[in-house]
């Protein structure tokens, strides 16, 4: 019986690829210990997963005596064949890997190559819980696949979670009826990643609009980096906000610290505050009254109201 170490850098989600491994080699009899790094000489066999690349320096006390890897160290380190055939049914992992977008801010197509199946709900269910997260980072480019995902979460009267967001580009009608059909654990989540897609974005909240899409039923990721300019990012939350949906905003690490990002992504996501105007709230409301400071806008007032749109 070996003695088996696997350490979790920095995922604050479960571990796919690490719960593959202990699951391997439980099955197999070995012992397995979490995160003591302190034990790193006391096992036989050491495997450490690295999410984020400024993470990485973490990973040197573990090199030349660990199998390391995640797209935070090296994309190209992969796990044994054998290991990598397991499926671990802790209600969350993926029904598909890959993507057909090319992102400039992704990995996915890098590290996962094109969109492709890997399975169905009943290689991540355990049979007993009632809710289920597919990790999926497409699953709508899959439309015959995402069907029959539907199909089975209806079957098994699961709650679920497409915790990555669904690409509002390749929705359908028919795709919106699926999606409609399902128990939610929470918002259905889309993204709108660039001001490029708001023609995109109009014409797939118009599509649900027309086919029963409830008042703050979706949740949309507004990403922000750091060509972003308070323009680009008011104009796409003023759309979520005029068609009646959650908003969250998504910070670029390059730009995560910027007091004005700060605010806005406060405005979004903090209870109900995204159903007012930020104008107001920057002007009299003691939570958002600090941060009007960090807004590109003159104290003239024509410039001011231009800004918000007011």
């Amino acid at each position: 019986m070996d003695k088996v170490l696997l350490i979790n850098i920095d995922s604050t989600i479960p571990n796919l690829a690490l719960k593959k491994v202990e699951k391997y080699h439980l099955d197999r009899g070995d012992e397995v210990i979490w995160g003591m790094a302190l034990a790193l000489n006391q096992v036989d066999k050491c495997y450490v997963s690295c999410i984020f690349p400024e993470n990485r320096y973490k990973c040197l006390i573990f090199e030349g005596r660990a199998l390391i890897g995640g797209s935070g160290y090296d994309m190209n380190v992969k796990l044994p064949p054998e290991i990598e055939a397991i499926k671990p049914r802790i209600n969350w992992g993926f029904t598909t890997r890959g993507c057909i977008r090319n992102c400039y801010f992704c990995f996915v197509p890098r590290m996962e190559g094109k969109v492709r199946v890997e399975g169905d709900i009943y290689d991540i269910w355990d049979g007993r819980s009632k809710e289920i997260t597919l990790m999926d980072n497409n699953i709508l480019a899959l439309p015959r696949h995402f069907k029959n995902i539907c199909s089975q979460l209806r079957k098994e009267k699961l709650r679920v979670d497409f915790n990555q967001g669904l690409d509002h580009r390749l929705l359908t009608e028919d795709l919106w009826q699926e999606l409609k059909s399902l128990k939610h654990q929470r918002e259905i989540r889309f993204a709108f990643d660039d001001i490029g897609y708001t023609k995109t974005v109009t014409k797939a909240l118009d599509l649900m609009k027309a086919n029963g899409l409830k008042d703050w039923q979706t949740r949309w990721y507004v990403y922000v980096s750091t060509k972003d300019t308070f323009e680009t990012v008011y104009s796409r939350l003023l759309i979520l906000q005029q068609y009646k949906q959650h908003a969250y905003l998504m910070r670029d690490k390059q730009v995560h610290d910027n007091p004005m990002w700060i605010a806005i992504a406060t405005w979004t996501s903090f209870q109900g505050a995204f159903k007012f105007d930020l104008h107001r709230l920057l002007k009299e409301n003691d939570r958002f009254k600090g941060y009007a400071q960090y807004f590109p806008y003159s104290k003239d007032s024509a410039t001011h109201c231009n800004m918000f749109g007011v």
